[in-house]
């Protein structure tokens, strides 16, 4: 007597709910680990008279804007070795960027360097077109950051004092320069 065993196939319908749930959870745990690690819109405000350096200069201002910086941490420390702020010529001649005259200024405004009373230096662009007149006023406190004004027009002249309100008034904007979550993404909507 053979016995025969019936056996039913399995049911599609309970593979296809695993399948939607498996399918389901992939798409919760994606969306919180997006929301939880998404850009977030916490960028710093910048005031009227001021520019963000990554935002609001060119490229050859940009170029110059770093120069500046390095050319800064340089003047402290000749200063700090001799006694007195190097003058434009003198930093020129030690080759520090942008105060030397090269190809690299040429293509970036060709900024006439002077040295300023209270340790500042004044680079009067020679094509506003290309790159704005740049003012550096390095601290005498060694702690202070060097603080960067940048004026776009012909016109730039040496103002008659370098505090804010006094470079404000002149029509010089501050270059504030923001670190955040966000530096290397740049999103204009």
């Amino acid at each position: 007597m053979s016995r025969a065993q019936l056996v039913r196939p399995a049911g599609a319908g309970h593979e296809t709910l695993y399948v939607l749930l498996a399918a389901l959870l992939i798409v919760l745990l994606a969306a919180s680990v997006v929301s939880l690690r998404g850009e977030r819109d916490d960028e710093q405000t910048v005031e009227a008279h001021q520019l963000d350096a990554r935002r609001d200069l060119n490229a050859a201002e940009q170029g110059i804007h770093t120069d500046l910086w390095v050319a800064a941490d340089e003047i402290r420390a000749l200063r700090d070795e001799t006694g007195t702020a190097p003058g434009a010529e003198a930093l020129a001649d030690e080759g520090l960027p942008p105060f030397v005259a090269d190809a690299s200024s040429q293509s970036r405004g060709n900024h006439q360097w002077t040295q300023l009373p209270g340790n500042a230096y004044l680079g009067h662009s020679q094509d506003a077109a290309v790159a704005g007149s740049f003012l550096l006023i390095v601290p005498l406190d060694g702690q202070a950051p060097a603080d960067l004004w940048l004026r776009r027009d012909s016109s730039a002249v040496a103002p008659d004092a370098l505090d804010a309100d006094t470079l404000i008034a002149a029509g010089w904007q501050q270059i504030v320069t923001h670190y955040d979550a966000g530096v290397t993404r740049q999103h204009r909507h």
